[in-house]
């Protein structure tokens, strides 16, 4: 994408942002990748939808202005680390949608998986990353998770969301507070149910096999026998790990390395249970 239809569209997805009711005051912020050191974003102190083409401004990648009238937003470390880490991703998008943001200020991650297309769309996994204060804490908090997956709710600050171009992003966000609303939809009524675990492993291999996997997604290793939500890992591991295997092993193209990983991330999710 071009400067300039990279400026569209950063117009154009603050003007929805805003119009959805994802943002506030001054909430959110939008940025697009123009090259691999410059970079397109919205200004701070500005109502996303009075945000226009004249105020943009262009950045490097240490955050130092090249270009344009106003200042860049004090999230923009959160911004550039996602794109240091996942250079395919053209855009990032950040907002305060109310539901999802709810479970977030709540201290309590979506209970995702339990629509089949928000897996294909997003993944399994759409993590909670700790409240921190902002500047390096908020960036390192975010770091892990920014190779393993395209959404995240970040207790306290609302949703980011990163993809090929703005579009992707911005959907993202937006199914991210679908979901949410589901959620909180479905509470009165006993809650959503997860998804069978192994119709799961089968949505991922299928998300990986036409390329919309994240590099790492189901990579998160299991670390001092923590699974990557806390939960302690058991010795079911390999029970899930062979079923996993079954699973994916009438999948056509299924990746043996993709295998593995996706009966790790099982594992240690039943291990939970």
């Amino acid at each position: 994408m071009n400067e300039a239809a990279a400026r569209r569209a950063l117009v154009r997805y603050s003007h929805a942002m805003s119009a959805a009711g994802f943002v506030a005051n001054h909430d959110g912020n939008l940025s697009a990748r123009l090259a691999e050191d410059r970079f397109v974003c919205t200004p701070t102190a500005f109502a996303k939808i009075d945000v226009s083409l004249d105020d943009l401004l262009v950045v490097d990648a240490a955050g130092q202005r090249l270009a344009g009238a106003h200042k860049p937003f004090s999230e923009l470390a959160l911004h550039l680390a996602v794109y240091q880490a996942r250079p395919e991703v053209r855009a990032v998008v950040h907002a305060h949608p109310p539901s999802a943001t709810a479970f977030g200020a709540a201290g309590r991650p979506l209970p995702h998986p339990f629509l089949p297309e928000a897996v294909v769309s997003l993944g399994a996994e759409i993590p909670l990353v700790d409240c921190t204060l902002p500047g390096k804490p908020a960036v390192e908090a975010l770091r892990p998770f920014l190779r393993r997956c395209d959404a995240v709710c970040i207790s306290g600050n609302g949703v980011f969301a990163w993809g090929p171009d703005l579009e992707t992003a911005y959907l993202r966000l937006e199914l991210v507070e679908h979901l949410a609303r589901i959620a909180v939809a479905a509470a009165p009524l006993g809650g959503v149910s997860r998804l069978p675990e192994v119709m799961v492993v089968d949505l991922v291999a299928r998300r990986a096999k036409a390329g919309l996997a994240a590099p790492d997604e189901g990579r998160a290793s299991v670390e001092n026998g923590k699974s990557p939500d806390n939960r302690s890992a058991s010795t079911g591991s390999d029970t899930a790990g062979r079923a996993a295997e079954r699973a994916l092993a009438g999948i056509p193209g299924a990746d043996p390395a993709l295998v593995a990983r996706l009966a790790e991330q099982l594992a240690a999710g039943l291990a939970g249970r």
